[in-house]
């Protein structure tokens, strides 16, 4: 398979209005519902908001959303998208909220462009 860009930049929110509000006035919500369009379980992202608290208070910093990261490595590797761990890493760490958002528009645009599939039985045999 051919590597592909993403379809939207990071910073294209305004090319999807509805997933730019989504993300803004809930992104968490927003996160959750990526992680269920791609298969995941929905509250997946909760560990990015739960782990710093729990690593913090173990004493590790986590600086890594977990979930954020492996999401958009995963989307990235079944598309056939461009990219590297470091990017996805250092797009996750600082840029989480329009991670959550272009992953958003690229589940959103897969799925509307995916090719159909048709399958046809033959016919019965008349004697």
């Amino acid at each position: 398979m051919a590597m592909t860009p993403w379809n939207t930049g990071l910073f294209d929110c305004c090319d999807d209005m509805s997933s730019c509000c989504y993300g803004f006035w809930c992104c968490p919500c927003l996160a959750c519902t990526v992680a269920g369009k791609f298969g995941e379980n929905r509250c997946l992202p909760l560990c990015d908001i739960l782990s710093p608290a729990v690593t913090a208070a173990c004493g590790l910093p986590l600086c890594v959303p977990p979930a954020a990261l492996s999401v958009r490595v995963g989307i990235r590797h079944t598309y056939g998208i461009k990219g590297s761990l470091c990017s996805d890493i250092a797009t996750s760490c600082f840029c989480e909220w329009c991670s959550w958002c272009q992953m958003h528009r690229e589940l959103k645009y897969r799925k509307k462009n995916q090719p159909a599939v048709v399958v046809m039985q033959p016919g019965q045999m008349r004697s």
